[in-house]
């Protein structure tokens, strides 16, 4: 049985997105076009692959036991096209990353204007959140995550500074006013600014110091989203409102600065840095592949 590719990439589209409205703002195709085309996969079919109601859009059993197939199928396929940009003059096409809010501001910013630059013909599309993700349902080609936060089966390359630390510190007002913590647990009597993750969890504040290892749960009054809102807390703690403990690179400006001013800091945590993360199959995009070559090279 011949069937059109492009029927088969607009079911996993409409599949994956839900719906034939976001299926085609993903796609960049319309509603009715992904519609007829489902509708024409359908009858070649024999089968009904798709439950439709007015809310909703859902595969069948026949549906998901088609995606389970078609999804790595077609990878594979585009994978093997876009071996053809191997043979052009330079690379060419879509790279599509998945970061965290923190790569966003303290990794990318270094790397990405001399890559769009050596390479002119690569759209590069950066979404920046910080809950797990899979990155290929997501549509993406790569992600970047710590190590701890790796999913299995990727494939890991080292990205931006291999060691970074957090820190701790406070507008120079509010220590005058409250004093300088002088141990971690001194933090236990200050207005603390926190963040909790999308999960809902508040992580305690980790510090370390000559084989000792400490888990503090700081209270405040203020509490921000980790990641998207962590500008809030920065200028909080500018204005004196308490203490921050937030990425050393993500505070520097403001410590260079003097309007933070470190505090703890032979307690302040040591971590690994980031890793691009991308599925260990053997032909990889050409954006990709470039990104890659990029980043080991050294930029």
């Amino acid at each position: 049985m011949k069937v059109d590719l492009g029927d088969l990439n607009a079911f996993v589209a409409v599949a994956g997105a839900k719906g034939f409205r976001d299926g085609a703002r993903l796609s960049g195709g319309s509603a009715s076009s992904l519609s007829e085309a489902v509708r024409r996969l359908e009858t070649q079919l024999g089968v009904r692959l798709l439950h439709r109601t007015t809310r909703s859009v859902r595969p069948t059993e026949a549906g998901e036991r088609l995606l389970e197939r078609l999804r790595p199928a077609l990878t594979e396929v585009e994978a093997a096209l876009d071996v053809v940009n191997g043979f052009r003059d330079r690379p060419a096409g879509t790279l599509k990353l998945n970061v965290p809010i923190s790569a966003a501001r303290l990794v990318l910013p270094s790397i990405v204007p001399p890559f769009l630059a050596a390479y002119p013909e690569i759209s590069l599309e950066v979404i920046a959140e910080d809950g797990f993700v899979d990155v290929l349902a997501a549509g993406c080609d790569a992600g970047i995550r710590y190590d701890e936060r790796l999913e299995q089966d990727m494939v890991a390359v080292p990205i931006g500074p291999r060691v970074q630390r957090f820190a701790v510190a406070a507008a120079p007002s509010y220590l005058d006013r409250r004093g300088r913590p002088e141990h971690p647990r001194d933090l236990l009597s200050h207005a603390c600014l926190r963040g909790r993750f999308a999960s809902g969890s508040m992580p305690p504040w980790e510090f370390e110091r000559d084989g000792e290892a400490l888990r503090i749960d700081v209270t405040g009054q203020l509490i921000v989203r980790i990641g998207s809102a962590a500008d809030l807390s920065v200028d909080a703690a500018i204005a004196g409102a308490g203490v921050i403990y937030l990425f050393e690179d993500w505070l520097r400006p403001h410590l260079d600065s003097g309007a933070l001013e470190p505090i703890l800091e032979p307690w302040w945590p040591r971590f690994s840095g980031h890793f691009l993360y991308y599925p260990g199959r053997r032909l990889l995009p050409a954006p990709l592949r470039a990104f890659v070559d990029f980043i080991q090279g050294g930029g």
